[in-house]
């Protein structure tokens, strides 16, 4: 199970990322660097395989949150430098939950249950129906509203199911 971890702020800077001396790759990998405006700075290596939610295209002084997996080794220096898994830009119109969602559907934060109705969207990354159950997955979940509940509920408008990475 992947440790979703979050950091979120302003792009500064999208530079390409070198993954070989000999050019393999090359235009394949960039670096987002993100400033929180607290003075925490991140640079997220993006990869051909980082999930753009609604495939946004990302540009300078975007606000954005990158997850990236809290348990991966990372090279210690500063600013850290993560390997974006999920990137989503920032929206007035809907909330996201990067999270893997147990069996009821419950957050493995605790912090969300999702309701789903004949109306949610339920994809896979590769934006094709998922016709099994979502449960106990590693899920991207587009929301609106919820209830003030503890834990939170909400009636998600789309789910992606993130496969391969449980």
């Amino acid at each position: 199970m992947v440790n979703f971890q979050s950091f979120r702020g302003t792009v500064t800077m999208i530079s390409e990322f070198m993954t070989s001396v000999n050019g393999e790759g090359e235009g394949c990998y960039t670096l987002l660097s993100v400033d929180n405006g607290y003075g925490d700075l991140v640079n997220f290596v993006v990869s051909p395989t980082t999930y753009f939610v609604d495939h946004v295209m990302v540009a300078v002084g975007d606000r954005v949150t990158g997850y990236y997996d809290g348990n991966a080794p990372v090279p210690l220096i500063f600013p850290p430098q993560y390997r974006a898994l999920v990137m989503v830009k920032d929206s007035p119109y809907q909330n996201v939950k990067v999270a893997y969602f147990k069996s009821q559907l419950l957050s493995s934060d605790g912090q969300l249950i999702l309701n789903i109705s004949p109306y949610t969207q339920i994809v896979g990354t590769n934006g094709q129906a998922f016709t099994k159950n979502p449960a106990n997955r590693n899920l991207i979940v587009i929301y609106g509203p919820t209830t003030r509940s503890i834990p939170a509920q909400t009636t998600p408008s789309k789910i992606v199911v993130w496969c391969g990475y449980n």
